[in-house]
């Protein structure tokens, strides 16, 4: 277990999720000075060379505030209104105590539906990604204002976990105003101890996990819950308490911070039993020997130069079977381009896809991450 947080001090790109009871100071409205030292660490693990994406709770609640209501609204209406006034605060704040590190921030608002929708999965991808690329800190929340009840990710602990995928995360921290994961609920049952470490499949630790509290979503249960989506992607999840001196740079350091859900696989082996295991083929590209060569003996991705047929109708992001010119399946993988696209592009090299499609998205058809032998 010890090699899960130890891995977070190598890792090079973190999901930080800060609850609504933290930002909100138990829904007195924002906490300025809680966010200021939050920003301050999560700026110096920037400097440290870590990629950040903060999620964040707080617009619900803070609209709440600004509007002057103390009892969260049932229906899906005022709920929506609260979000929407909250959202102004909450950007604002996170804008100028990051402006103060010279870093730039950027507001990306999702629903459940840009997740299941495998256009809008990608391209939420792709911006989070360039995001990243750009040295940005992506501010991210569900779309409170616009989600309707069947839309919903129900809480940001599962935002988050469900954007630590998107982004192939390392670690995902879930700040809270509990120290952790116990054994029983330390508010009612003082004998209660703190969980350190534990497996985010282990079935034991869901009957342990509470319920909500009245200004957020989520709780224990929804953490754990959340932990076990990340492990899906091989991401180590931190329970901790947002509230405790230094707590990210704490567990930067390896320290023995929260509870620590760790994933059965790395981010890679489970990414590739994802592909293997979970998702149907599309359609199926011919490779020459050339292309199965580099595949099979090199750990190559795949470039179009290799691929002298297809079949099947396939969008960008499906997945394909790559055979080879017996019918033999040699691989399956997530394709880079639709298949119509993909045959114009099959027996030319990466430097014409400009000038065949009039934009590159990628220089591979399939990339290795991606990509699974048989």
């Amino acid at each position: 277990m010890a090699a899960g947080r130890d891995k977070l001090k190598r890792a090079r790109r973190w999901v930080v999720k800060i609850g609504s009871a933290l930002l909100t100071n138990d829904g007195q409205g924002l906490d300025v000075a809680a966010i200021e030292r939050w920003v301050d660490q999560l700026a110096e693990l920037k400097r440290d060379g870590v990629e950040l994406v903060l999620v964040s709770s707080g617009a619900v609640a803070e609209g709440m505030t600004r509007l002057g209501w103390t009892n969260r609204p049932e229906d899906l209406g005022h709920l929506q209104a609260a979000a929407a006034v909250g959202q102004m605060g909450l950007v604002q704040a996170y804008e100028t105590n990051f402006s103060r590190h010279g870093m730039q921030t950027a507001q990306v608002l999702l629903t459940n539906d840009d997740h299941k929708v495998r256009s809008r999965y990608l391209n939420a991808r792709s911006a989070l990604r360039i995001l990243l690329d750009m040295g940005v800190v992506p501010v991210v929340n569900e779309n409170d204002t616009v989600a309707t009840d069947e839309f919903r990710f129900g809480d940001n602990d599962t935002l988050a976990a469900l954007v630590a995928n998107l982004v192939e995360a390392d670690g995902v921290i879930l700040l809270t105003d509990q120290q952790g994961l116990f054994t029983a609920d330390p508010r009612t049952d003082k004998s209660a101890t703190l969980i350190s470490e534990a497996r985010a499949e282990d079935e034991a630790i869901v009957a342990v996990a509470g319920g909500g509290g009245k200004l957020g979503r989520g709780g224990m249960a929804t953490k754990v819950r959340a932990a076990r989506l990340a492990a899906r992607s091989g991401a180590v999840t931190i329970i901790a308490s947002g509230r405790e001196d230094d707590v990210l740079l704490r567990v930067r350091r390896g320290e023995q911070v929260g509870t620590l859900l760790t994933p059965e696989r790395s981010p890679m082996a489970a990414r590739k039993q994802w592909i293997a295991g979970h998702l149907q083929a599309r359609g199926t590209l011919v490779l020459d020997a050339g292309a199965v060569k580099a595949l099979q003996e090199r750990g190559k991705s795949l470039l179009p130069a290799g691929v002298i047929g297809l079949s099947g109708d396939f969008t960008r992001g499906e997945m394909v079977l790559m055979a080879d010119e017996s019918g033999n399946v040699i691989a399956r993988g997530l394709v880079n381009y639709s298949a119509e696209e993909s045959s114009k592009l099959m027996g030319h090299p990466s430097a014409d896809i400009g000038a065949l499609l009039g934009y590159v998205s990628e220089e591979e058809l399939v990339h290795r991450d991606n990509l699974v032998l048989a």
